[in-house]
């Protein structure tokens, strides 16, 4: 049985995706003199948030993820963020491939809260693999990748801010269910407000004066700023 080993040697946004887009640089060696003809491969990817400190801001991000700080010994769990599948070409010995990975802006995910909520450093990940690989020297013998067969791999947060401001440049991403979203339509309808960010922003005074003390809004955008866009999704998507 041929034996497969993998290591991740590299990540970049993707600059000519469609939509937010992580690319793994894959590295894939197999048994010595064995011609793999293709590889099925699967790859599962795991954030080990336990492999690494936060300081303070961080923590209070993380707070709705895994509560309270002097719980995380028993809430800093590993979390997934994104199961994709690649068809490796054929290779002798060792080949590299690229693994793109669709990724989300969707704060509702914990994935995304998890990057969102980090200022700098590193995101632990586990990548875990398996799927069919098809050598022989002649013809094709048909072998599974061993589900054991993982790597570790230690992702800049650099890399996901520069693939976020790729594709939302100076926004946040709100998903509301449809009757919400009517909702706050008719609502900037009836008041004549010019944009999304006006409505919000007037709906936040309001909260602030009707209670002093909620933290008022921060200023408002100048008018060239981007917009800040809202998703419209069904409850429970």
């Amino acid at each position: 049985m041929t034996e497969f080993a993998f290591s991740c040697t590299g990540v970049r946004a993707d600059r000519y995706a469609a939509g937010p887009t992580l690319v793994f640089r894959l590295r894939i060696t197999a048994s010595p003199d064995t011609r793999v003809h293709a590889i099925a491969l699967r790859c599962q990817l795991r954030i080990e948030p336990a492999r690494r400190g936060y300081r303070a801001d961080e923590a209070d991000g993380l707070a709705d993820l895994f509560g309270d700080r002097a719980r995380w010994g028993s809430t800093l769990l590993p979390v997934q963020f994104a199961q994709v599948s690649l068809v490796v070409p054929g290779f002798t010995g060792e080949i590299e491939v690229d693994l793109p990975v669709p990724c989300s802006y969707d704060l509702d995910l914990a994935p995304t809260r998890y990057f969102h909520a980090l200022e700098e450093g590193e995101v632990p990940l586990l990548m875990l693999f398996s799927g069919t690989a098809f050598t022989g020297p002649g013809g094709y013998q048909v072998e599974p990748v061993p589900w054991d067969r993982e790597a570790s791999f230690r992702m800049p947060v650099a890399v996901w801010r520069e693939m976020v401001d790729q594709h939302f440049p100076g926004c946040g991403w709100l998903r509301l269910p449809r009757e919400t979203m009517d909702a706050l339509l008719a609502y900037r309808s009836r008041r004549a407000l010019p944009s999304w960010e006006a409505t919000v922003r007037e709906l936040l005074a309001a909260a602030q004066a009707a209670s002093p003390d909620l933290q008022p809004p921060p200023p408002a955008c100048a008018l060239s700023g981007p917009a800040v866009p809202l998703a419209t999704g069904r409850t429970g998507q």
